[in-house]
Order: C-alpha cells, then structure tokens, then sequence
C-alpha cells in the first residue's frame, strides 16, 4: 500500500457535512462517477473539474458531519482525492472513509499552516506532514489495524482476504 502521498491541496472550513460533498438529488444512483462529478457541486460547481488525481482535502473541525452517507467519501476518493487531513472528523465519516481504503488523518492544526493551491507530502507511516514551507507537522499516525484496512484497499477486501487464508473444518 501507498504510504506517502505528495499533492495539492484543497483547504476547507470546519462542519463540512456529506450534504457538502455530495447533495441528496444525486443519491438515486449507485455510479461513483455521477458522485465524483458532483462532488462539492453546492459550495463550488467547478470544484470536481478542477481536482487532479493526487490531490489531497485539508478541513478544520467536524469534517464530514451530518448523514453517514458512504456516498460522500466515495465520491472523493473516486475523483482522485488522496488523503484528507483534518483537524477532527464525524465518527462515521471517518469509519465509512477507512471502510472504503480511502485515508483520513486527524492532523490538528495544519489547516492554519496551509492554503489552497500548496503542495504537501503525507507519510502516514511516519506520521507526518511536509508543509510547502518545508516545515514537519507530526500526527498521531493511524494504529495498526486501521493501517491493514487501508493496505487491503477496504474492509471487505480485508475480510474476504483473511476468508480465504482461513482453514476450512
């Protein structure tokens, strides 16, 4: 699994809700692409034309908030968002994010240090940031077990990894 990642960022406010990301008219489909193209429709409408794969979220407080709508990290990650970092994230944004091998990194504080349009690297093995100014901001790196999720691309690719390595009788 990718642990370091190198791009440009985004830079949101706090209380992002998954109404943010992607808006409820677009539920009626199961197309991750329909989601990515929309994504951040209501805050920007150019936003999803202007994300280039690498691409990484940095949000203050409470990102993700609102409906536990898997929609919402799907359509990020299925645009080429990398990483998001945020100072914290809603519980179930984060599970549902984790769910689907897309990383999410609680990295307080770097949302005061960055601005739209820098280039940050992410180690998230090291748990670190490598801001633009070349300082480090160090991070709680992910435990273990969160860290095998994302290497396996998502929980259920874990899950049916670990069914078949499992003796039958």
């Amino acid at each position: 699994m990718q642990t370091r990642f190198e791009g440009r960022v985004w830079t949101f406010g706090d209380d992002i809700s998954t109404d943010h990301i992607i808006a409820g008219k677009y539920l009626g489909t199961t197309d991750p692409k329909v989601f990515a193209e929309h994504a951040f429709e209501a805050v920007d409408p150019t936003w999803a034309k202007n994300v280039r794969p690498g691409d990484m979220i940095v949000a203050g407080a409470n990102f993700g908030c609102g409906s536990s709508r898997e929609q919402a990290p799907v359509a990020l990650k299925t645009l080429g968002i990398s990483a998001i970092l945020a100072n914290s994230f809603a519980r179930i944004f984060f599970r549902n994010a984790i769910n689907l091998g897309f990383p999410v990194i609680e990295c307080a504080g770097l949302r005061d240090l960055v601005k739209s349009g820098d280039v940050i690297e992410l180690d998230l093995s090291d748990g670190e940031v490598r801001l633009a100014s070349g300082g480090i901001l160090r991070f709680t790196p992910l435990p273990p077990n969160v860290l095998e999720i994302l290497e396996a691309g998502g929980l259920v690719p874990k899950l049916r990894k670990e069914l078949q390595t499992r003796p039958t009788g």
